[in-house]
């Protein structure tokens, strides 16, 4: 046995801690969907996180649900704490019945206001008027109700890969049902090695619970994983709405995502 004195021991035990706080510290900047992910997730899957895009960095989605449906977005990275962005797409664009499109293209903007420090989760603000899944004209609304306005935070933990937890409020102004409650959401992404990640997310829906609103007041469950292939894509498998908050399903909404990113 090696003899260490006690200033020896200080030593080594202030390296073995400054070691575990640099790779804490830049667990974050790395994406929760692989080892060679190049950017932050920006979603989990229907909910943000404080996730951004780095300077000059764009980034394209596209999204597959139910009847059909399509959704395509683009965001750019500004400034490494700026990012905005459009969606547009509608329902019945994969079949033979006719294109039922969006009322108006989704619009999104979120600002990073603090890095995520050790003790302290990275905190962004932002704005999305795209919500999810099919809109619906009589109703004013789509099936899932936008993000509208919003606050979250993200913290990164070093466990057996990285666990990532987000978190925050928001207020959609998606309120034709006269329910214009603060709603909540919580989000969890797990790494499966370096190139699977597996997600899952409740959404409160706390502004979706009224009279005339689709929910049963359950709030949505909704489980996901995540692979990146290299070279910028990115496929996602969603199972949505697995509580039946909307209606009776067999194991859940199934949808699909595609995300390229590049820099320019």
């Amino acid at each position: 046995m090696v003899y260490l004195s006690p200033r020896q021991r200080i030593l080594k035990a202030a390296g073995a801690l400054a070691l575990l706080l640099a790779l804490a510290q830049t667990a974050f900047a790395q994406s929760t969907a692989g080892s060679d992910a190049t950017a932050e997730p920006r979603y989990l899957i229907d909910v943000p996180t404080a996730g951004m895009l780095a300077n000059r960095t764009m980034i394209v989605d596209l999204n597959y649900f139910q009847d059909g449906g399509v959704l395509a977005g683009m965001s750019v990275g500004l400034f490494n704490r700026l990012l905005i962005g459009a969606s547009f797409g509608g329902t019945n664009l994969v079949g033979v019945q006719a294109p039922q499109w969006n009322k108006n293209p989704g619009w999104n903007v979120k600002l990073r206001l603090m890095e995520e420090s050790i003790m302290m989760p990275a905190i962004a603000l932002g704005f999305d008027s795209q919500g999810k899944d099919g809109y619906i004209d009589s109703a004013g609304r789509y099936t899932i109700k936008s993000t509208g306005f919003y606050a979250v935070g993200s913290k990164n933990f070093l466990c057996l890969g990285f666990l990532a937890i987000s978190g925050g409020l928001n207020y959609s102004l998606e309120d034709a049902d006269q329910n214009k409650n603060i709603n909540g959401f919580v989000g969890v992404e797990k790494t499966i090695g370096p190139f699977i990640s597996a997600i899952g997310e409740y959404n409160a829906a706390w502004n979706d619970q009224s009279h005339q609103s689709l929910g049963r007041g359950r709030g949505y469950i909704n489980l996901g994983v995540r692979s990146s292939f290299g070279n910028g894509f990115t496929i996602g498998l969603n199972l949505k709405d697995v509580l039946r908050n909307q209606q009776d399903i067999s194991i859940g909404n199934r949808t699909l995502q595609l995300e390229y990113i590049r820099s320019f």
